[in-house]
């Protein structure tokens, strides 16, 4: 697996990132089970042996079971700790929480940041996360404030690098202007199926374009050096039509699953794009990972972008 630096870091990770949301399907109270952390174990090896360092967890994932599970690995394994980067997002806060009643919502207050990271850290058994991302927006949000629990995180030691996740362009340069730190990671929704981050930097000065609320953040990225992450890189399998024809065409040709001809298109854009894939099966990771080994051209990088659109480019 290639790797890449994380700008602002002194952190190189693989190309590729696995994520650890779909470790635990259980979004309830239950004890982890005995199966739980043995599928773990194995699809955590899988990772390894493709050569992905990254994995990406969130607070809210089966409501802290999968950080639960992958803490488990570790306490087995403690040598894996120094040899992987660890990334978790917290912000989102689901019903009922703390009490029945109180609405799903969003919460970066200066004492919720604080405390989910301590949960985070007890569930995964570390000391530290490399990567703390906001994960979604709040409309609520002081700036100063999370600039306070950053700053807090990492005068504890808790948290070495910060980042955001689901954010525009405005939304960064607005708590840039704040914290006294780089941000180093957006992780966004991005897949050829979701192109619309990459659609709408072609559009300008054009009319009738379709992509309401166009936000320039990937070249906003690009241009203060954040890495791109894209969550849901393969949108679910949701591709379908002369997309998903001509995407199994070059996979045939060239000798991979249609999932790495799909990647393979996520990280030929030079933001760059870092793509996080999730599933639980070693077999489906490793075909998914040969997206590292090829390379797609110019015109077959534009011919899948003219297919999903259903038009060339203007």
């Amino acid at each position: 697996m290639q790797t890449c630096r994380i700008p602002h870091s002194d952190l190189k990770v693989s190309r590729i990132a696995y994520g650890c949301m779909h470790l635990s399907r259980a979004w309830d109270d239950e004890p982890v089970t005995a199966s739980e952390i043995s599928a773990t174990f194995k699809i955590v090896e899988a990772a390894l042996e493709q050569g992905i360092t990254l994995f990406d967890h969130a607070d809210i994932y089966a409501r802290g079971k999968s950080e639960l599970l992958f803490g488990e690995v570790l306490r087995q394994r403690p040598d894996l700790r120094g040899r992987i980067v660890l990334q978790s997002k917290c912000g989102i806060r689901v019903a009922d929480d703390p009490h029945p009643g109180v609405p799903a919502r969003y919460d970066f207050s200066r004492e919720h940041l604080l405390r989910s990271v301590e949960g985070i850290l007890r569930r995964l058994g570390t000391e530290y996360l490399d990567i703390l991302l906001l994960h979604r927006p709040d409309p609520l949000a002081e700036p100063a404030e999370v600039a306070s629990a950053f700053e807090e995180l990492q005068r504890s030691g808790k948290v070495r690098h910060f980042g955001v996740s689901n954010h525009s362009a405005s939304q960064i340069s607005l708590l840039r202007k704040y914290v006294d730190r780089p941000l180093v990671i957006n992780q966004i929704e991005l897949s050829l199926a979701h192109h619309y981050p990459i659609s709408e930097t072609i559009l300008s000065n054009q009319s009738g374009v379709p992509y309401a609320g166009a936000t320039g953040t990937l070249d906003y990225c690009r241009e203060h050096d954040i890495l791109v992450q894209a969550w849901s890189p393969l949108a679910g399998g949701r591709l379908a039509g002369p997309a998903a024809a001509l995407a199994a065409q070059l996979a045939q040709a060239k000798g991979v699953t249609t999932e790495a001809v799909l990647l393979a298109w996520l990280l030929k854009h030079p933001a760059p794009v870092q793509p996080i894939v999730g599933t639980t099966r070693p077999d489906r990771l490793a075909d998914s990972c040969r997206a590292d080994t090829i390379g797609l051209t110019r015109e077959e990088w534009y011919s899948l972008l003219a297919a999903v659109r259903g038009h060339s480019v203007p």
